[in-house]
């Protein structure tokens, strides 16, 4: 798990936390089951308070991604949480939005879309 704050961000430090563990959460680095550093742990990792990274945490508990248990710290939350596949949805979505653009402004049919998205379906292994 790797977290970088910029100084040159426009968006607050916890912002930053919880938007890196997000990400790292939404492409697989931190799979479901992950425990998470102790809040005190990655303040220090990070050299943040202690209340920017509960600030971060406690962002991502609400949003679905983590789930904080009382001794045992805090853990990703399985890709079957209906919160985490809405998160997964709105990406999809915005993927195909800019694949439909990009298409529509080489005049490219709506069949040869289809079948370009069929076969990279048929090609990528998970």
């Amino acid at each position: 798990m790797k977290i970088l704050i910029s100084n040159q961000s426009e968006l607050p430090i916890y912002a930053q936390i919880r938007e890196q563990l997000k990400e790292q959460i939404l492409n697989g680095q931190l799979p479901s089951g992950t425990v998470l550093p102790s809040i005190r742990k990655l303040a220090k990792e990070v050299g943040v308070s202690v209340i920017t990274t509960t600030r971060a945490y406690n962002d991502l508990e609400e949003e679905g991604f983590i789930a904080s248990m009382q001794g045992k710290g805090s853990v990703v939350l399985s890709t079957e949480n209906k919160i985490l596949k809405e998160q997964y949805l709105m990406r999809i979505e915005d993927g195909l939005l800019t694949a439909v653009e990009t298409a529509k402004r080489i005049h490219m049919t709506e069949p040869e879309l289809h079948a370009l998205i069929t076969d990279l379906w048929k090609e990528t292994l998970l």
